[in-house]
């Protein structure tokens, strides 16, 4: 089963990953806060006084603003009906389809290549008694296996940089009913400097991805009939955040990376909501 869903050196490279990178406490330590484990992050101001404290409110700073770019992501869904389903594609550890099914009731499927990430977002779901309207899959999502026309909604929470963005949309324009949503974040690269940045290959290089030009979310999307209707350029909303995270005990030596690429404006954060047509 596992190479009818990993079908790619490049998928299996992911995978194996995200099934190797168990401990990291930068995703553990936050995730521990409120038992919500997210896989990306954050936006807004922190609160400086946390610095003074002891460390634990840098830990429980870092997780709110994690919290706070998920919340973002689910405002720009539109209204989800309880009797709707939902479609978290990459949904990691589970965090953000578990905040989902808080706010909308309505039942959410999340899909990983991550094994271990399937077994722990279900044990999660489990725990909180939810398991029959929150599931994750062990499935690939360039190929969902879902109903076509079977989301009212689907999001991407900085997964497309795992993935050939044209079969991406194709298969989300397939299982969007007709006026369903589609709302992404993610990291993107200039199309002028982004890809001769040293910050960006640094990023590519440290999660094993291959992050896409700006343009081509844009391009990708109207190939496969779905129309922006709004664009929120996060970059400035998250700074802080890597500020932050680079002060603290869970810094993975990345941050810097981050921080010169956005700030030399090479790679932007941008949250883009789609309508399918």
């Amino acid at each position: 089963m596992t190479s009818t869903i990993l079908r790619t050196d490049f998928e299996k490279s992911v995978a194996a990953y995200w099934n190797t990178h168990r401990n990291d406490p930068v995703n553990l330590r936050l995730g521990e806060v409120d038992d919500l484990y997210h896989h990306h992050y954050g936006v807004g101001p922190y609160d400086p006084a946390v610095l003074e404290g002891p460390e634990q409110r840098i830990i429980g700073e870092l997780h709110r603003l994690e919290s706070a770019q998920a919340d973002l992501l689910l405002d720009h869904l539109g209204p989800v009906e309880p009797d709707e389903l939902i479609l978290d594609a990459g949904s990691g550890r589970g965090g953000t389809s578990i905040m989902a099914h808080q706010r909308f009731g309505c039942e959410v499927d999340g899909l990983s290549i991550s094994e271990y990430q399937v077994g722990f977002a279900n044990d999660q779901a489990a725990r909180r008694g939810i398991a029959e309207r929150v599931r994750f899959h062990f499935r690939n999502m360039l190929d969902t296996r879902l109903p076509s026309g079977s989301r009212q909604a689907i999001w991407t929470n900085e997964t497309t940089m795992y993935v050939d963005l044209g079969d991406l949309y194709r298969e989300f324009a397939r299982v969007l009913g007709f006026g369903g949503r589609y709302v992404c974040i993610t990291g993107c690269a200039n199309d002028v400097t982004g890809l001769r940045s040293k910050a960006v290959s640094r990023i590519n290089e440290h999660y094993t991805c291959d992050i896409h030009p700006r343009s081509a979310y844009f391009r990708a999307l109207a190939d496969n009939g779905l129309v922006p209707i709004e664009v929120v350029d996060l970059t400035a909303a998250t700074i802080p955040y890597w500020q932050l995270r680079a002060r603290s005990s869970v810094a993975t030596g990345i941050e810097e990376a981050f921080l010169t690429a956005y700030q030399e404006g090479s790679f932007h954060y941008l949250l883009i909501a789609a309508d399918r047509i």
